[in-house]
């Protein structure tokens, strides 16, 4: 086993077991899952008070706190998956990978308790290379290789940088005009994921992945778990804002239902499941 390396993070179990009623149950839960057409989606970010997820697009915006930090890597390791659009991608460089102690790569064997990163990325912007955070942790054998979705063939050279780490290019389709185009067929995208058994997939954004599939949820129920950070701060006009296309005021909303506010240090983590049943 491997000694657990220094930035490992710990969550505790008291913590933890206010969380885990609103995430996919382990592989050898005693919990029967009934089969599903599609991965179970939680939907997760932080945001500040005025709903903002970073104070300028395409800016990286610290939000959580050392606590809460710790618990998106905790619900990191509860996911096959964990996905992110190609802003996010591209903005941040982010490692997509989880530093709880114990699981592979921090203590653990193999890669037990890492997720698949999942980039979406419709028309190949992404210049992955060996310099990116999660082709590196991949082959430092601490993370998972990403999984690419796109509409556009890699170059051979960006292939096989992913390649060599045991990633893969998954092909959407057609190109598309926009990325509405592309975000609108969830079902492709959890489709895809389902054939490569990943049975639980964890959306972390950014902006527009959030706001997108909170706008589809409304019509095809994609998600079946909300956990949001809440930071207390404030962010100002002209930020990247969580705040789903509505159309017409005419049509129902949805809102959260079974929901649990946790403190977690300077933070407080709502978690939900989205109802259903539509109100006017």
């Amino acid at each position: 086993m491997e000694v657990p390396t220094r930035d490992a993070l710990q969550f505790s179990g008291p913590e933890s077991e206010q969380i885990v009623d609103y995430l996919p149950p382990l592989p050898l839960s005693p919990v029967r899952r009934l089969p599903s057409d599609k991965p179970f989606v939680t939907l997760t970010f932080a945001t500040s008070l005025d709903s903002q997820l970073a104070i300028a697009p395409g800016v990286q915006t610290a939000l959580s706190g050392p606590q809460s930090k710790a618990m998106t890597h905790f619900l990191r390791s509860r996911h096959d998956a964990i996905l992110v659009g190609v802003g996010t991608a591209i903005a941040d460089n982010p490692s997509l990978n989880c530093r709880i102690e114990g699981v592979g790569g921090y203590g653990g064997e193999g890669l037990d308790g890492q997720p698949r990163p999942v980039v979406v990325d419709p028309h190949g912007r992404w210049e992955y290379s060996e310099e990116n955070k999660v082709i590196r942790l991949a082959k430092e054998g601490k993370g998972k290789a990403p999984y690419i979705m796109t509409c556009v063939e890699p170059s051979d050279s960006k292939r096989a940088v992913l390649e060599s780490v045991g990633g893969e290019v998954i092909l959407l389709g057609p190109t598309a005009e926009d990325f509405n185009t592309v975000y609108s067929t969830w079902h492709v995208i959890l489709d895809a994921l389902l054939r490569r058994g990943i049975g639980s997939v964890m959306i972390e954004g950014g902006g527009f992945v959030i706001n997108n599939i909170l706008g589809r949820d409304l019509a095809y129920n994609l998600v079946d778990s909300v956990i949001v950070t809440i930071a207390p701060t404030w962010l100002g006009k002209g930020g990247v804002q969580v705040c789903p296309d509505g159309g017409s005021k005419q049509l129902p909303v949805r809102r959260l239902k079974d929901t649990k506010w946790i403190p977690l240090g300077e933070d407080v983590v709502l978690c939900g499941r989205p109802n259903k049943e539509l109100r006017q």
